[in-house]
Parts: C-alpha cells; structure tokens; sequence
C-alpha cells in the first residue's frame, strides 16, 4: 500500500504564538529576540510582514532595524511554544497514533492506516487539520503530502504560509528535481558546496548521477541523499515515545556577562553540566566522551573533547573531564562569552558496564552513592522545580548572575525558520 505522509508546521511559529496577545501587530513587521540586555540581542524569529521586509533569523537586531525601521520586537517566552507545540501535537494525534515531533514546530503525520476513517481524501483531510489548529490555537500550519518523509517536507517548504502541497509519484520530477539541492533534508553546507563543485546544482542533478560517485564524494551519506532524490526514503513516521535514542546530550549558554577567572567559569561549567547530566539520566544513558565549545567576547571559538575513565551520567564526573579540557585550551584570565557541554558516544545505562580498579576498591560505591544522591535531586527538581536545590549560597547567586538564555543541544534541539 502506497503511504500517505504529511508534514506540518506551524507558521512563524515564535512570532505567531507572540501576537496571540497583540492581534493589532498581526499585520504589521513583527519579530522575537533575546534580550539586548543579556547580549542575546539577535533575531529568533519573524511574522510574513517582517519577512518581506528582508528581516532575518539569527542576523542582529540592529541589522534587522536597518531594513525596516518600523519593526516592532517581542521578547521570546520559550515555555508558551512548548505549551502550544504541545497542544498541535494532541491534535494531529487525533487523527493518527503516527506522530513524529521534528523541532519544535514541526511533525509529520503517517495517516495510510487511518485516512478511511475521516474519508478517504487527503486534501480533505490537510484541510480539517488546518482548520482545527486555527480555531482551536489561532495558528496557521502549512502541510507537505507526499509518500515518504523527504518529500513531504520538501511539499512544505515549497509554498507558505497556511498553504497545503502535494507531491506524488506522477509529478514529483516536474516538482522536485528542478530545486536546488540544498533544499533537500540533510544537505548540509559543507555537503552542498562539494556537490556544486562537481556540478551537482539541483535536486535532478543529484538523481542523475551514479550512486557510485556519491559515494565517493560523501561516503554513505551520498548513497543515502541519492535515495532521497530518487523518491526512495523508506524511513517510518516514529511515534515520539518510540524514537530512536540520542547520539548526544547538550546544553550551551551566552552569559548574561563575561566569566573571568577559574571559579567563574567553574560556575558555569557546573550548571551546564548538571543539566546534561540530568537528561542523560531521564534518558536512562551514559556518556564516554564529553566536548566543549568556549566562545570569546570577539567570537573567537575554540572546541575540544576527551574520553572519560568510565561512562558516566554524573554531574562531578563531567564537570572534572570539562574543567580538565579547559585547562588545557584557554587561559583562566580570559573573559568567556559563551560556553557548550555536550556528552557524546552514549550507552545504555544497562551497558555502560565499568572496569573494576583492584586497587581502589572504594571508587564503585563512591560512585554509586554520587548517583542515588543525584537521582534523588532528580526527583526534588521535578516534583518542587528546578531551583530548589543547587550549589552553595555563593555560587547560587553568581549562577542567578551570569544565567544568560540557555540553548538544548541535540535531541532536544528547538528550532524556528
């Protein structure tokens, strides 16, 4: 049986949640930002009008204020596009068990094994979910439909906003091919660039040329990206609770001032880390390898990475292997703007099995107990909030100081176009 999908996002979503309380800005250019006064002075996202005008994600608000001077800003509230991210996901479930989240603002839908229930049609179908998602949340979602998950995507992406596309057997080729190959889910910048340099331009380009030299030129991600041109993705919808575990675990933030100094930066790392620590843990993971990212005041960047002794899900465990690669890249007296912790090279917990140290036989049950009293901080945290317990006095109010707006790295990773 042929597979429907669909894939929907919602429209503008950050900005689109924002005017909810401001229906007089609707029409006017509209963006969200971070907060100039915690240097997160960038845009997040725009409404249609602030598009037109060339406004941008991720440029500078004054860049943006340049190209249109009357551009109203709001201030983004992260916990209002979980809470409505949330709800669409409870419609589109409505209509099929077969939902999987992709970015905050984004799902697709596989409706084969339920359309006959709502008709039969899936335009019909495209058409009461738009519906429900304007009455019900005052939001728009454009819908991609297709037989696989690329294309669908790609249906999405070709026409916006509140706008439904269909791309099928019969006409994907006249649809498809002629866009540039970059818009094909998972060419990234580095692939796109080796692939025009060889004159692959175009999403038919690609499609043409032998499976063999893609290979070649990007190894088995070019076997895979020729599939995807070919109409060939086989790749199943996964509900959210059946999707495949993380390859890594992350937390990055922009201090809401420069850390100088090791007991600054130790702060820092501290919070990251446990934050890390924590989702690998609900994950029910270990990691092997932890990496940083530290970022200068003049966007200087330096990354590094280091294996651990033993995997581990602990936050003093992560925080001595960062603070170990610190000490080996940057020098304590130089101001840090920004700071990443992301664990890598994850197991199961079940597997995460550790070397026995015959001379240090204290070690394991030191460890064991550091776990019991970080899972039980779990449990405070998420039964009476996070700030119920922390480090001490001090470094509790440097750490309310320096909290700037913090960013998930990997499988939580929000994302707004």
């Amino acid at each position: 049986m042929e597979r429907i999908i669909f894939h929907c996002d919602l429209n503008s979503f950050y900005a689109s949640v924002e005017l909810l309380g401001f229906p007089a800005l609707r029409d006017k250019p509209v963006a969200v930002c971070g907060d100039p006064a915690s240097r997160h002075g960038v845009i997040l996202a725009k409404n249609e009008a602030a598009k037109a005008m060339g406004v941008k994600t991720a440029e500078t608000i004054w860049q943006a204020r340049r190209k249109c001077p009357d551009l109203t800003l709001l201030p983004a509230h992260h916990e209002k596009y979980r809470y409505y991210s949330k709800l669409a996901g409870e419609i589109y479930e409505r209509y099929t068990d077969l939902v999987e989240p992709f970015g905050i603002d984004e799902s697709w839908l596989d409706v084969t094994g339920t359309l006959h229930l709502f008709g039969g049609d899936p335009r019909e179908l495209v058409d009461e979910i738009r519906r429900v998602i304007r009455e019900e949340l005052g939001l728009t979602v454009s819908v991609g439909v297709s037989f696989n998950k690329i294309f669908a995507k790609l249906g999405n992406d070709y026409r916006k906003p509140d706008a439904t596309t269909v791309i099928s057997r019969e006409n994907f080729r006249d649809i498809v091919w002629p866009l540039p190959v970059t818009d094909l889910l998972f060419v990234g910048r580095a692939s796109g660039k080796i692939l025009a340099a060889h004159g692959i331009e175009t999403i038919g380009d690609l499609a043409a040329v032998p499976q063999e030299k893609l290979e070649k030129l990007l190894g088995k991600n070019g076997a895979q990206l020729h599939q995807y041109a070919l109409g060939e993705d086989r790749s199943p919808v996964r509900p959210a609770g059946d999707r495949p575990p993380p390859k890594s675990v992350g937390n990055g933030l922009t201090f809401r001032r420069n850390l100088v100094g090791r007991g600054e930066i130790l702060v820092g790392v501290q919070m990251l880390s446990e934050r890390v620590a924590m989702r690998l843990r609900r994950h029910g993971m270990k990691c092997t390898t932890v990496q940083i990212a530290v970022r200068s005041p003049d966007f200087q960047t330096v990354s590094r990475q280091k294996r651990l002794a033993a995997p581990s899900h602990l936050t003093r465990e992560l925080v001595e292997g960062v603070m170990e690669l610190l000490a080996g890249c940057w020098n304590w007296s130089a101001p840090v703007r920004a700071l990443t912790v992301t664990a890598t090279g994850l197991l199961p917990e079940d597997q995460a099995g550790e070397q026995l140290d015959l001379f240090a036989p204290q070690v394991p049950l030191r460890r064991v107990k550091q776990e019991k009293l970080e899972q039980t901080m779990d449990l405070l945290r998420d039964k009476y909030g996070g700030s119920i317990i922390g480090y001490g006095p001090r470094e509790t109010r440097l750490a309310r100081e320096i909290a700037g707006d913090e960013q998930s790295v990997g499988d939580e990773e929000e994302k707004e176009e």
